[in-house]
């Protein structure tokens, strides 16, 4: 048991690892498709309307949000938020996330199951990030296997979340190239632009989901060894 408690560690680190290749991987290839424009000149939140109309969806604002790839769409308050470096402009990249984002409004219309598993999951996601970790502190300190039991589900949650996410954001994605497709807003050689950028994207939740079911397993072995 202590071999498997040590190898743990070795999991954890190869997961962070991973995750941090991600993050840089979909950083630096929304950059190296940032430099490719498309030929109709199109801005992304003018792609982003001309998506949400042709789907029928006229309920949904597109505001400006500070940050880098800070881009997301808000169920509750029927918003969908483009970040600095995706409002007004013209590349490839920008136009590819500004249609997942336009992917998960498309979600949200249609009553998307998993979307909707998601949204309810997130509030108790929530408790889980916050409160799992001085839970078992608490445990550890206390040597008390209940409070270790209480902090792995909980952490668990955050798990469970992530996994729930994938389809998700895959779907979007899906949704996003389909359209882009279908109503020539990119040709062929922009399509492929904004596709690399959006593959990239979808790694970084993998690798999100793979770090915190690693975490999870070393959770479960501290839990079994105390």
């Amino acid at each position: 048991m202590s071999f498997l408690y040590g190898s743990s560690y070795i999991f954890v680190l190869v997961g962070l690892l991973v995750s941090l290749w991600a993050s840089w991987n979909v950083k630096r290839t929304f950059k190296k498709y940032s430099q490719y424009g498309n030929s109709k000149h199109v801005r992304a939140e003018q792609a982003a309307q001309m998506i949400l109309r042709q789907a029928g969806i006229t309920d949904v604002r597109i505001e400006r949000v500070r940050g880098d790839l800070t881009d997301h769409y808000s169920p509750k308050e029927k918003v969908l938020r483009l970040s600095d470096s995706v409002y007004g402009s013209e590349s490839a990249a920008a136009i590819g996330v500004a249609a997942h984002e336009c992917g998960h409004a498309i979600q949200h219309n249609k009553g998307y199951m998993p979307l909707a598993i998601r949204s309810a999951v997130i509030p108790a996601a929530n408790i889980g990030s916050k409160l799992s970790y001085p839970v078992i502190l608490l445990g550890l300190i206390f040597g008390a296997t209940g409070l270790l039991n209480i902090g792995t589900l909980l952490f668990s949650l955050v798990v469970l979340l992530q996994l729930v996410t994938l389809p998700v954001e895959f779907d979007a994605s899906n949704r996003a190239m389909k359209i882009l497709d279908d109503s020539s807003i990119l040709y062929s050689q922009e399509l492929n632009a904004a596709r690399k950028v959006l593959f990239a994207a979808a790694l970084t939740y993998v690798a999100a989901l793979l770090t915190s079911v690693l975490q999870l397993i070393r959770l479960i072995l501290l839990r079994r060894r105390r």
